[in-house]
């Protein structure tokens, strides 16, 4: 359904994007944030699902800027493989691709975004200070608890999993208790329930989820 485009961010980056277009009109444009793991075939296959459902979907490469074309499992290798890359990114850098991103997505209309694990965290630093978004979604963003000190300056909702031993449920907890306006659920799952490629899936959690994320898109991004 989708193919891979470029990009070019505001400090002078060239990076790639996997956009997926709807059959039709799109609803809204809708940014998908990589886990640790890149553009791989599960990030991909998402955005094919939000433009199945009408929106026009774009994920940016963040790793383009240390190494490109990075597409790793969820093995040992490729945790490996993704922690030697993290260290050499700055968020700024990475909330830069992301905007360059939503350029390309609001050929959509209004832009919302949703962000998985690493994505998750900048899901919510996005809703903070990245400009030109309508709503965003953060799944299980692991570092979303040391920046509770950030201002979501437009709607955002998070969900986490009740079993996910990298995110403890007193993170959460300070997140609610720090943001009481934010829509946070948890679920009786481990870290990644919304990827069907890991052991961690969760149906029943990631169909629940999907579908409040959706409902939220709807009543934001019309």
């Amino acid at each position: 359904m989708g193919k891979f485009i470029d990009l070019t961010t505001n400090d002078g980056a060239r990076i790639s994007a996997y956009r997926a277009d709807p059959a039709g009109t799109p609803k809204a444009g809708l940014v998908v944030v990589q886990e640790i793991f890149g553009v791989n075939h599960h990030i991909r296959s998402v955005a094919d699902r939000y433009a199945a459902q009408g929106y026009l979907a774009v994920a940016p490469a963040l790793f383009d800027r240390v190494e490109r074309g990075v597409e790793l499992g969820y093995d040992q290798a490729g945790r490996e493989h993704a922690f030697a890359i993290l260290p050499r990114l700055a968020p700024e850098q990475s909330l830069a691709d992301i905007a360059a991103a939503i350029a390309v997505a609001q050929e959509g209309g209004k832009v919302g975004l949703v962000g998985y694990c690493w994505g998750g965290t900048l899901a919510w630093l996005s809703a903070a200070r990245v400009s030109g978004l309508a709503a965003c979604v953060g799944y299980y963003g692991g570092h979303i608890a040391k920046a509770v000190g950030e201002t979501p300056k437009i709607p955002i909702m998070l969900h986490f999993g009740e079993r996910d031993a990298h995110i403890p449920m007193s993170d959460v907890e300070a997140i609610r208790k720090a943001h009481p306006e934010v829509p946070v659920y948890d679920y009786p799952a481990d870290h990644g329930f919304n990827c069907d490629e890991r052991a961690s899936y969760d149906k029943p959690s990631a169909d629940l989820a999907l579908e409040r994320t959706l409902a939220f898109f709807a009543e934001h991004l019309a």
